[in-house]
């Protein structure tokens, strides 16, 4: 198999990583995999240059773009999407058991859920913290 479609796999696997995380940090590894599979094309036994080139772009991308990204998180006005979750209520779709994932649905999103309690389906939640992916959940009826 040639190095390119490698590079190709390789982007195209960080990418779908990225879209579980939802922090643009994988977005810039499968950016330097893009830029190996375009060094792979054009000087396809150039290796090193490949891995060079990608990291480089990586390296650059993520160097650049921190700042960028603290300074609009600290803006005024800027509010997380998921800060506005905790609080909030919702409803268990997918039971969730202690140590295990279930899925509860919060206004009109569904998000994979975490409990320290034993939670059955149509069971009414409140969320307690949010990760970048997973919120953690408590039985409604002990805040109301």
């Amino acid at each position: 198999m040639d190095a390119w479609i490698v590079w190709l796999i390789a982007a195209g696997i960080i990418l779908v990583l990225e879209m579980f995380t939802l922090t643009f940090y994988m977005l810039w590894f499968c950016i330097g995999a893009l830029v190996a599979a375009l060094v792979a094309w054009i000087a396809p036994d150039a290796y090193l240059l490949q891995v060079v080139a990608g990291s480089i772009v990586t390296l650059v991308l993520t160097i650049f773009t921190k700042p960028i990204s603290k300074k609009v998180r600290s803006s005024k006005g800027f509010q997380d999407t998921g800060t506005e979750l905790v609080g909030r209520q919702g409803v268990v779709v997918d039971p969730i058991e202690p140590g295990q994932y279930g899925i509860v649905k919060v206004g009109s999103d569904t998000w994979s859920a975490v409990s320290t309690q034993l939670l059955a389906k149509d069971e009414r939640v409140r969320v307690i913290s949010r990760s970048s992916t997973i919120i953690e959940v408590e039985r409604w009826e002990e805040f109301t």
